[in-house]
């Protein structure tokens, strides 16, 4: 056989493929397992959404290769929607890319910015495709620590300055992933402060904004005086409208930064199936009112897992945004161990905080994108389940 890459032998299993794995597995011996470890959402996508997607899949030139940079009414469809929702005005012809999901432009915006021998500043926990993506180009991630003393933020004061000299892009994601905490707008302003002080590329994933519970509502790193001089934000159709399947993502921002992510879209695929982009228009500029149904749903579920949590014995904050609740793990275990006994003895699967980097050990992350009856399943067995001792 022909010698792989070193960067093959660089990669962790991606965590989610191995949940994935497990709960097959298990499923196949018989047993009746509930997941709380992928947060894909089980709601359906709206059905004007699908019907915009079955009369263009009818339309021959969705038939063809898409442009990279998406059809000019995506564009505008992703500007008006940043208009409507936070008062953005974008160019959609020089400060919009849709993307194939908003992990692919994550993934690839690491060959716009880095060399060889360049640093990123990358949070711990986080989600993995930023440090992946690090090293896919060649440099290194310098890690960010994210406390819950610092309420999840990072410590900006505590990069040593040769650090910040070698930065060549920072990454920030709130509301975060897996944590659920929030930042705001003052926090992104330093963090937007720092990298125009340091020539930093400043690239904030904003998944999850759409996402906010008890009247919370995200905003935009774009909103900030000066945020299109240095930064990228980096947004998703999947958590929003419930179209993870679709793939449907973009990037806003710097015209510079986005026409260097076009590039390198161009060379490495070949855009976003048009009939998916009309479906998105649809999603982006129709009714919007699936997104507070989605709210109140995930609510119910957080308060429900909450509960359940809180009755074994576990001490969780309450998250105001996200589909994840980010709770402490009984003292004695790891993370990894707490999930394997959650696995093996009441068929429950979380996903072990130490899949998101060092810095997540000591927690799990439950995700809230299990339908109702089986999160009531689930919590049922979590209350009825005596945590064992920690294996020797």
């Amino acid at each position: 056989m022909p010698s792989l890459s070193q960067r093959l032998g660089k990669l962790a299993p991606y965590p989610f493929v191995e949940i994935s794995r497990i709960i097959a597995e298990k499923r196949a011996a018989g047993a009746d397992v509930v997941t709380f470890g992928i947060g894909d959402p089980d709601i359906p996508t709206p059905q004007p959404v699908i019907d915009r997607l079955l009369t263009a899949s009818q339309d021959p030139p969705n038939h063809r290769y898409p442009e990279t940079d998406g059809l000019p009414e995506m564009r505008r469809a992703i500007a008006h929607w940043y208009k409507q929702r936070f008062d953005v005005d974008l160019n959609p012809d020089t400060e919009v890319l849709p993307l194939i999901g908003a992990k692919e432009g994550i993934g690839h915006a690491a060959f716009c910015f880095l060399d060889p021998g360049d640093v990123a500043l990358v949070p711990d926990p986080a989600y993995p495709v930023y440090a992946v993506g690090t090293m896919f180009a060649g440099a290194e991630s310098y890690v960010m620590p994210l406390h819950q003393r610092n309420g999840w933020l990072p410590d900006l004061d505590a990069i040593p300055e040769d650090v910040a000299r070698q930065a060549k892009v920072m990454w920030l994601n709130y509301p975060n992933n897996p944590t659920s905490a929030v930042a705001s707008q003052e926090d992104l302003e330093s963090a937007l402060r720092y990298c125009r002080e340091h020539d930093i590329a400043m690239l904030h994933d904003a998944a999850y904004s759409e996402v906010g519970y008890d009247g919370y509502r995200a905003g935009s790193m774009m909103q900030i005086d000066g945020a299109k001089e240095v930064g990228l934000e980096f947004h998703s159709l999947s958590k929003t409208y419930n179209m993870t399947g679709w793939r449907m993502g973009m990037a806003v921002g710097n015209a510079d930064m986005i026409k260097a992510l076009f590039q390198i879209k161009a060379n490495l695929d070949s855009g976003v199936p048009q009939a998916i982009q009309e479906m998105s228009m649809e999603a982006l500029t129709g009714p919007q009112d699936c997104i507070e149904d989605n709210i109140g749903t995930y609510q119910w579920r957080r308060d429900r897992v909450l509960r359940a949590l809180t009755r074994m014995g576990l001490n969780v904050e309450t998250p105001r945004a996200s589909l994840y609740i980010w709770a402490p793990v009984p003292e004695g275990f790891t993370s990894a161990d707490f999930a394997a006994r959650l696995l093996e003895e009441i068929d429950i699967v979380v996903t072990p905080g130490s899949s998101y980097g060092q810095y997540g050990e000591g927690y799990i992350r439950l995700s809230l994108t299990t339908p109702d009856e089986r999160v009531e399943t689930g919590c049922q067995r979590l209350e009825s389940w005596t945590i064992p001792a920690p294996r020797a």
